[in-house]
């Protein structure tokens, strides 16, 4: 299995984790709002809305990546011609792939002094590495995403897109 199949098998299981997570998190916003008509809130919603919150968020950066869906300001770089844009965008999808590649591992590493700690959310008292563990993946799906765009600005031959 190449790396490139690796990597989208893990943005398609993250991306279905985000989206069973965003399904969660609307299920259980409308139902303390619901309930609240009714003075029965559902409690720690706050700590559990910011948790899927994180898995949806962590969730689809691979997946947009992939799919050159995030904001892209090029009004100066559209003018360069193909192998000066090319060339800067390898830059900065090396550039980009370090800084979250390091900010996986420190993530994971801050998950794991957590778990060690037995460290427990303020309200509902849950355990909340996992989903640390979770964002860390979402991150380094993210940077193995833009390192394989990376390798594929490099090894093509035509102007940029």
């Amino acid at each position: 299995m190449d790396l490139e199949r690796i990597s989208a098998l893990l943005r398609k299981l993250l991306m279905i984790a985000g989206g069973a997570a965003l399904l969660a998190l609307v299920l259980l916003a409308t139902a303390n709002v619901a309930l609240r008509i009714v003075r029965v809130p559902v409690g720690g919603t706050y700590e559990i809305v910011s948790f899927l919150g994180a898995i949806v968020t962590a969730g689809a950066l691979g997946y947009t990546q992939k799919r050159k869906d995030h904001i892209v300001v090029d009004i100066l770089s559209e003018k360069f011609p193909g192998p000066v844009k090319r060339a800067l965008d390898g830059v900065s999808y090396a550039l980009t792939a370090a800084l979250f590649a390091v900010v996986s591992w420190q993530t994971f590493a801050w998950g794991r002094r957590l778990w060690q700690y037995g460290e427990l959310s303020e309200t509902l008292k849950i355990a909340y590495y996992p989903f640390v563990f979770c964002v860390s993946l979402g991150f380094a799906v993210f940077a193995l995403t833009l390192f394989l765009d990376l390798l594929a600005t490099v090894w093509s031959k035509g102007d940029a897109k």
